[in-house]
């Protein structure tokens, strides 16, 4: 069936529902996903302030958390006079409801693309999907993976503050609070608020999770021994974590993809030449080449990007990428042997083409699994950078350095500074794994994939 076919056919009631109800879906929060573009890409500041103007119904102005605790009146400023507390966790409610929403209207439309337009009444890939159903492990990776990717891509409306209200300029914003002493509504300072509002381990310096400092700020994950809101630091260090993995993943994937399927096609001293230069790759002491690089390269234009970010993702797409062609190189040298691959080449296909078509649909699930593992590899990786004092670049938040700035107060009534955002980083890496895990025994529930040898240089060779 020709694509002009398809089209045809589109104009019936279930297509003309789903795509409204996907327009309705979008429209709403399509500043927030620009919003996120604007600030992963290098457009600079002008860029990411016009994003920031574009409205969003899910946001902080629409729902309020922060306001002021007036004895005898409740609450005011707030949503609907709510508490800070519950304000906040209806707006975080909501972002994660519209998520879900949004990810099961994407799952609908896959099953009207296959049972309306999709030419083939059955496919390999529908296996997959009936073997993942049933695969409760990589559902749990799923599950946590989906809800990372929510908090990074909605970070800005569901920390309790703005990053320029917390760390970057928090003297050029003001409050209102209730003051006791006085009986009367006073004004002061973010960051003199900050200040007064530290948890540095001992009595009366320390806001712990889910309670009110004298302010009537609600902190979530506590506070900072700045003073600043945790929550808001890890969940826009969660877009850093996601953007330097996807970034590293995508071009180690693109390059392993593409030696893997020249090492296949053309084999002999093509394969050994490629085997010669992954091998050297792989000697080298991985965590002692980025750390070096990092330092070297810390001067330069490019760790200017997305302060480091960029730099980053490509230190450890550079030394990852071997990981990933070795992994796909065996399955890519088994279908270059299959008599489909000889009889296009019989017909003058050009090797591209050959590649293209028969080589590469057999690969990519293997390269969907390791690429999943190696995520969880590059946060543990950018997380231990930055607990080194090696990765990105303050002020901009990152998980890592967050443990490292509570490490000193582990043993103290402050431990929320290290404990949280470590539980973070392990929750997200095993959830990461857990999917490689599904997809791989979903792809092919009778090939033996989960060696240790395979899975630990998977989990390990993109920065773990």
């Amino acid at each position: 069936m020709t694509v002009r076919t398809r089209l045809d056919r589109i104009p019936t009631s279930a297509t003309r529902a789903w795509l409204a109800g996907a327009v309705l879906l979008i429209l709403p929060e399509v500043g927030a996903l620009i919003q996120f573009a604007a600030s992963a890409l290098p457009l600079g500041e002008t860029a990411v302030a016009a994003a920031d103007r574009i409205p969003v119904l899910l946001s902080r102005e629409r729902i309020p958390n922060q306001g002021t605790l007036v004895p005898g009146e409740g609450w005011q400023g707030t949503f609907l006079g709510l508490s800070p507390a519950r304000a906040w966790g209806l707006r975080v409610g909501l972002i994660y409801l519209y998520g879900a929403l949004c990810l099961y209207w994407i799952w609908r439309g896959y099953l009207l693309y296959r049972n309306r337009y999709r030419t083939a009444s059955w496919t390999p890939f529908d296996d997959v999907v009936s073997r993942f159903r049933g695969h409760r492990w990589g559902q749990f990776g799923l599950l946590v993976v989906l809800a990372f990717l929510i908090l990074a891509v909605f970070a800005p409306a569901l920390g309790p503050t703005t990053l320029e209200q917390n760390a970057i300029d928090p003297y050029s914003y003001e409050l209102d609070y209730y003051d006791d002493d006085t009986g009367d509504i006073e004004t002061i300072t973010v960051g003199a608020a900050n200040t007064d509002t530290t948890s540095q381990g001992i009595e009366g310096r320390n806001v712990g999770p889910l309670t009110y400092d004298q302010y009537d700020r609600f902190h979530p994950f506590g506070t900072l021994p700045s003073g600043q809101d945790l929550f808001t630091q890890v969940a826009l260090g969660a877009r850093v974590s996601l953007f330097i993995g996807l970034l590293a993943i995508t071009i180690s994937g693109v390059v392993a993809t593409s030696l893997a399927l020249i090492s296949a096609y053309y084999g002999g001293l093509v394969d050994l030449a490629i085997v010669l230069v992954s091998d050297a790759t792989q000697s080298l002491p991985q965590l002692l080449v980025v750390i070096l690089l990092s330092v070297v390269l810390s001067q330069t234009w490019l760790a200017g990007l997305y302060s480091g970010g960029v730099l980053l993702a490509l230190i450890f797409a550079l030394t990852g990428w071997p990981s990933l062609w070795r992994a796909v190189r065996g399955p890519a040298l088994q279908v270059s042997e299959r008599t489909w691959v000889d009889a296009a080449d019989s017909y003058g296909l050009a090797p591209k083409t050959t590649m293209r078509r028969h080589i590469l649909p057999y690969i990519v699930g293997y390269l969907m699994v390791y690429a999943s593992m190696s995520l969880g590899g590059i946060i543990i990786g950018v997380s231990g950078l930055s607990f080194l004092g090696l990765g990105i670049s303050s002020p901009t938040p990152e998980w890592g350095r967050l443990v490292d700035v509570g490490q000193p107060l582990l043993t103290t009534m402050s431990w929320h500074i290290a404990v949280l955002p470590g539980t973070l980083i392990v929750i997200v890496v095993t959830g990461f794994n857990a999917l490689g895990d599904g997809v791989r025994d979903a792809i092919d529930a009778e090939t033996d994939l989960s060696s240790e040898e395979e899975t630990s240089a998977a989990a390990s060779g993109a920065g773990g």
